[in-house]
């Protein structure tokens, strides 16, 4: 899959990199193939008409039943958190029903269409998006509306909606900040691997609506030799006056530390050429510690909100909630608030599109015409060893901007 040669003994990293490099290969290879038909770039009401004095039947689509201990933890603590959101819905009446298709597009298909079968008005889920896609064409001649837990705007569209939190909408709120900031020449440094380059084209779309400049492109190999070979480029770049901030993917959780430790020994720095990133530099703790990621900046969920669901969920359930649990916490909140307030279209395009979004968990977070998703972020950094916000997530759609 990838190619590790290097002339320095790191077989720790070598197995670091090989152990995240298939994980996050795997889950793009499968949500980066959309097979058309659902998607579009905008789209006619889509979804039923209710009767919101009567219970809501939703669906869930839920990765269990894998195997995996990673996708087993998330599955539980989807439908915990959706769960949750369901006993929260006072003045809504949610009939939430769970459905494991694993990591199955067939499987969601079939789960999805027995839903159907059973009466169910909407789709949360599923986790991948080649599984959204396919559950999508398959619920769009039924008038069924699909809000999957998928990151990949590539299958956003017509009855899809994405809840993930996607690239394009965390570079979109640095490079927006960043400008603020004056740093508007920013350098783009991606991996080679799927999730690298979607990143890297969420921050050059980024760039551009936000009035910034490219000042370059930088792809590397997932590898020690790939960063290596291109340590020299960047710092180079950096050291310039063409470039005053570097935006880089790191999708790969290796590839953060050794890259950003490679670039202080040649003498980059946040914040004389700040640095940023499309991943949160403050997961796990211990990078909290590494020096080389001091003053760069990433995007965060509205830490009071996330703290307070944190806290209910593990005295709920006696265990840390999955970072994605929200997601199936906010599906439910969101179809509950448009029910409980006596819409029709709570189920249809009209009603989860309004423009004054949602109170979700992580903070404020609307959903658009396309099927993307708007999250009001938080930017951060790392200072002194501690996790600063530099600049608060909004409260409010206002806050999004166009």
């Amino acid at each position: 899959m990838f190619a590790f040669a290097t002339t320095r003994p790191a077989q720790g990293l070598h197995r670091a990199l090989l152990k995240t490099a298939t994980v996050v290969s795997a889950l793009f290879l499968a949500a980066c193939e959309p097979m058309g038909g659902a998607g579009q770039a905008t789209g006619p009401e889509t979804g039923p008409m209710i009767d919101p004095s009567e219970p809501v039947q939703i669906a869930l689509l839920a990765p269990g039943g894998t195997g995996s201990q990673d996708l087993e933890w998330l599955a539980r603590s989807i439908k915990n958190a959706a769960r949750m959101a369901a006993a929260d819905a006072q003045g809504a009446t949610i009939d939430l029903r769970i459905y494991d298709v694993g990591a199955s597009t067939e499987t969601a298909v079939a789960q999805a269409n027995a839903a159907a079968d059973a009466g169910a008005q909407i789709i949360l889920g599923p986790l991948f998006a080649e599984g959204a896609n396919a559950v999508g064409n398959a619920m769009l001649p039924r008038n069924i509306n699909v809000l999957t837990f998928s990151n990949n705007t590539q299958v956003a569209g017509g009855n899809v909606f994405i809840l993930g939190n996607s690239f394009e909408n965390i570079a979109d709120r640095l490079v927006g900040y960043g400008v603020d900031q004056g740093k508007r020449n920013v350098l783009v440094v991606a991996e080679d691997d799927i999730a690298g380059q979607l990143g890297g084209r969420a921050i050059e779309t980024a760039i551009a609506r936000n009035g910034a400049r490219l000042a370059g492109r930088v792809n590397h190999p997932v590898s020690i030799s790939g960063i290596d070979a291109v340590t020299p480029r960047i710092a180079e770049a950096a050291k310039s006056d063409q470039v005053d901030a570097i935006f880089m993917t790191a999708n790969n959780q290796a590839v953060l530390p050794y890259l950003t430790e490679q670039l202080a020994e040649a003498g980059v720095r946040s914040p004389v050429a700040q640095m940023m990133g499309l991943t949160r530099w403050d997961q796990p703790a211990d990078r909290l510690q590494l020096p080389q990621l001091a003053e760069g900046w990433f995007a965060i969920p509205d830490q009071t909100l996330q703290r307070q669901f944190e806290a209910r969920y593990a005295q709920a359930y006696g265990e840390a909630p999955h970072p994605l649990a929200s997601l199936g916490y906010d599906g439910v909140a969101a179809v509950s608030s448009l029910v409980r307030n006596g819409q029709r279209n709570a189920l249809a395009t009209s009603g989860l599109t309004q423009p004054a979004g949602f109170s979700g968990v992580g903070g404020i977070f609307r959903l658009q015409r396309d099927g993307t998703v708007q999250r009001g972020l938080a930017v951060a950094t790392i200072r002194n060893n501690q996790l600063v916000v530099l600049d608060p997530a909004p409260r409010s759609t206002r806050g999004f901007g166009s």
